[in-house]
């Protein structure tokens, strides 16, 4: 029996290949599929079933590609009703793998075609579950994303949730490993671990929702509490999921387009198309093309490109690091934004050479702004308001760049203001995300709070935040 994790740091998501005796299965793959096929080939072992947890909302499966390239048939579970060919097993369906067995354990309430798949050995004992959404390390999947498909409340479907752990998940025995879809980062969830391999023993123990003494009216309180809005991104991952989408080798050759300066503005202003520059934070401060967009390739690149540009549709043309073009668009791809018409041939060198306008985004030390501070400045903080609440500069507005677009009209219109994140990263996104909205009289802190700490300057623990307002 092999079972490998392919955890992709970036989504913060676990696909799992699981093999034996020249079988193997994938669970919840990414769009990218060559790397399953390859590790299959390399095992000798052919792809016998793809099982699907359930409509993923945060990125886009390779199910549908990996199926029609090996012609495995795709599972999911109960209530599941995609519009391409598929097997919807019922529950307490069991799906031979070599030795192995594969059982179907439905557990709705993330989502109500949600499934647990449980792994039992060849002696029939069970040895781990693939969780999906429905159970995390530290947390269990949010109720609030499938309300509208399953006509719920997020508080039914989080009482609907309750009952599947207790009824599907908690009486297995407590040395089962957990096998979950995402760990921290996500946003899924609200508390999960860092790490992404458990026993359910030890979830038993330390998971809030895995009390044994927990009503479902506790759970649901506590499931519930605290939950931000999903990004606006979501609904239309789950569509593409549900209905399918392109082939990725069609997105990438369309794509990696190489575009000479000339042809790229003209792109840019024929498709209304959405400059997109990966690069590293301070190479886009010292110059990019004018309202470019930065959301640099070193961060959480896909998720913040759905949080911030939300349509999948949206035409991009891309800035990227010399080589880096194909793993950008297919980083675009994994969060369905299939839309990249080409990249700047040459980069920014070659827009300069051509005599093009570029911006600059002015950035200062933390020991600058200490400087600055001996005045009463407008400061933004585009942390989310966790990070804030946790410990802050005193006088300083919450402005988190996860809803950022929504608070344009509430930054100063002629005054100078001050913009930092916790590293540099999320205050460069927003402080491009303003230049492009014509707002040019800010300053980015470089390094961000990490920095500010370390220059000295004063922050506070005060609790209460004043978020910007509209």
């Amino acid at each position: 029996m092999n079972i490998e994790q392919i955890y992709t740091g970036c989504l913060a998501q676990g696909a799992y290949y699981i093999e034996s005796d020249g079988e193997a299965a994938i669970i919840d793959p990414l769009r990218e599929v060559k790397p399953y096929i390859k590790r299959a080939e390399n095992d000798g072992a052919t792809i016998k079933y793809i099982f699907e947890t359930h409509f993923h909302a945060d990125f886009v499966s390779g199910h549908v590609t990996l199926s029609k390239e090996t012609g495995a048939p795709i599972v999911y579970g109960p209530n599941a009703n995609p519009s391409y060919d598929t097997i919807v097993a019922e529950d307490g369906q069991e799906f031979k793998l070599g030795k192995l067995t594969i059982k179907v354990l439905h557990t709705p309430g993330h989502t109500m075609e949600s499934t647990t798949y449980l792994l039992k050995d060849e002696t029939g004992k069970d040895c781990a579950i693939f969780s999906g959404d429905t159970l995390f390390l530290g947390d269990v999947g949010r109720p609030d994303l499938a309300q509208k498909a399953a006509d719920m409340t997020q508080e039914e479907l989080a009482g609907t949730l309750y009952d599947s752990l207790r009824t599907k998940i908690m009486p297995l025995a407590d040395d089962v490993i957990v096998y979950p879809a995402h760990g921290a980062g996500s946003a899924c969830g609200k508390n999960m671990m860092k790490e992404t391999v458990d026993t359910l023993g030890n979830q038993k123990k330390m998971n809030y929702a895995l009390r044994s003494d927990m009503t479902k009216e506790e759970f649901v309180k506590e499931v519930t509490d605290g939950l931000l809005p999903p990004p606006q991104y979501f609904p239309l991952n789950v569509k593409m999921n549900k209905e399918g989408y392109e082939d990725i080798d069609t997105v990438l050759e369309r794509g990696t387009r190489g575009l000479s300066p000339k042809a790229f503005e003209a792109a840019a202003n024929e498709t209304g198309a959405v400059i997109l520059d990966v690069r590293h934070q301070d190479d886009f401060a010292k110059g990019h093309v004018p309202r470019s967009i930065f959301i640099g390739l070193g961060g959480s690149f896909a998720p913040w490109v759905g949080a911030l540009v939300a349509d999948v549709k949206q035409p991009i043309l891309l800035v990227a690091p010399e080589g880096k073009e194909e793993e950008t668009i297919t980083r675009l791809s994994r969060v369905g934004f299939d839309g990249t018409l080409g990249f700047l041939k040459g980069g920014l060198e070659a827009w300069k050479q051509e005599g093009k306008q570029i911006d600059t985004v002015k950035s200062i030390s933390a020991e600058t702004f200490k400087k600055v501070l001996t005045e009463k400045v407008p400061v933004f903080d585009v942390r989310k308001e966790t990070e804030f609440s946790a410990e802050h500069i005193e006088g300083a507005a919450l402005a988190p760049l996860d809803f950022i677009n929504e608070h344009l009209t509430g930054f100063p219109e002629n005054k100078t203001f001050y913009v930092h994140c916790a590293g540099g990263y999320r205050s460069m996104i927003a402080a491009s995300i303003l230049k492009s909205r014509g707002i040019h009289n800010l300053v980015d802190v470089a390094g961000g709070f990490k920095a500010i700490k370390e220059a000295g300057i004063q922050v506070t623990d005060f609790v209460c935040p004043t978020t910007l307002k509209s």
